[in-house]
């Protein structure tokens, strides 16, 4: 490789570089896992994975679980 395409090279693996810090610093992120599920990054160490249903369901649920958050608020930890 010559001086120039090294020279590129680096400069191209410096901008992958930042936009992977980038997409770290955003939190959360989505993707769609190989077998068609949502998969969640960001909230922990592994993924939260649900297939679209799943998803739905839980979303459909969303004021159930925030009254059962506050109703046990005492009883549940923060993580922190």
């Amino acid at each position: 490789m010559s001086d120039e395409d090294l020279k590129a090279e680096l400069e191209r693996l410096r901008s992958e570089n930042a936009a992977l810090k980038k997409g770290a610093a955003t939190g959360i992120t989505m993707k769609v896992s190989e077998k068609g599920a949502l998969s969640i990054y960001g909230m922990g160490r592994f993924p939260v994975t649900l297939y679209k249903e799943q998803w739905l369901k839980l979303l459909d649920m969303s004021d159930d679980i925030r009254t059962f958050i506050a109703a046990n608020d005492g009883k549940l930890k923060t993580k922190g």
